[in-house]
């Protein structure tokens, strides 16, 4: 018999979300590498213990998609942390069972490589593959339960998109 998990027990996991823009201020969409369907989002992880947010996008949108920080430009950080929770029949199974979903805080850089430089095939692969795509389709694309920090995230850096 399953245990019973009251989120409520649980903490938030510390995240960051990187909104990587191109030129033409399309997002950078990722398909989740272990989802059989159609699963796209943004770059996104962890907080490493003693690691600042900003740090942490870095290293994330490095193991993710292969670009290094001196192939952006930072232009902005949301002011607030977004949170979700994760879906009861992913409660317990993500993460070591420790965490009720993700605390994350957002940064926007613009992308100044070319698409040939993007390489998702990282040691830390999490996508199989990726595409430029309006802040509209970013937010229908993401799985349901992340959607409303996606409308957050998408309405904060307005300015900037496609």
């Amino acid at each position: 018999m399953e245990r019973t998990i009251d989120p409520g027990t649980l903490p938030y996991r510390p995240c960051v979300g990187i909104v990587l823009i191109n030129r033409e201020g399309l997002i950078f969409a990722g398909q989740r590498i272990d989802s059989p369907v159609p699963a796209w989002q943004m770059p996104q992880g962890g907080i490493d213990e003693g690691e600042k947010p900003r740090e942490a996008a870095l290293r994330e949108l490095w193991e993710e998609t292969g670009i290094p920080a001196e192939r952006v430009e930072f232009v902005a950080k949301a002011p607030d942390w977004v949170t979700y929770d994760l879906p009861p029949e992913l409660l317990g199974r993500v993460w070591g069972g420790k965490y009720r979903g993700q605390r994350q805080k957002w940064f926007l850089y613009r992308y100044l490589g070319t698409d040939d430089e993007v390489g998702i095939g990282t040691d830390h692969a999490e996508f199989s593959c990726w595409r430029w795509i309006g802040a509209e389709e970013m937010v229908a694309a993401i799985v349901p339960f992340k959607r409303a920090v996606y409308e957050e995230v998408v309405a904060t850096f307005r300015p900037h998109l496609a």
